[in-house]
């Protein structure tokens, strides 16, 4: 359920910077960084998407995810939790990408982009911790049988 609720936060910074990216916001608030440098650079969309429609995307499919493995249907298949680690493998690996932009091409960092990156991290370890509970839980059944 931890997962359920920092994707849930993520699809709301995600969502703020695609209504920015999309011309809704007139202006990010942006305490620290240079949000705005960030995402009005070139990199700032993939494939013609502006990255962080792209985000709200993935978080909003981590949410459907993490929510299907609450219910007693789904809690302890680890189909589900192998999706989830792949899922949010990719999310880390991407969005390793995007902080390495910032960092050494952009010269700009986006403090919404920084929360965002910390999110997917914790994302990607608690499912890698969750698939290997439910791995052990399956490995102690099997054994008992």
């Amino acid at each position: 359920m931890i997962i359920a609720g920092l994707a849930l936060v993520g699809t709301f910074v995600a969502a703020y910077l695609a209504l920015y990216k999309l011309g809704y916001i007139g202006e990010l608030v942006c305490g620290v960084g240079s949000c705005s440098t960030v995402q009005l650079s070139e990199w700032a969309a993939f494939l013609g998407v502006p990255v962080a429609v792209w985000g709200v995307g993935w978080y909003v499919v981590v949410l459907a995810v993490s929510l299907a493995g609450t219910s007693d249907r789904w809690a302890d298949w680890p189909g589900l939790s192998l999706g989830l680690v792949a899922l949010s493998g990719w999310g880390i690996a991407f969005s390793g990408w995007l902080t390495y932009l910032e960092a050494r091409v952009i010269n700009a960092w986006c403090q919404w982009c920084v929360v965002s990156a910390i999110i997917v991290a914790m994302i990607f370890l608690l499912s890698v911790l969750d698939w290997r509970d439910t791995a052990r839980l399956r490995d102690s059944e099997d054994a008992a049988a």
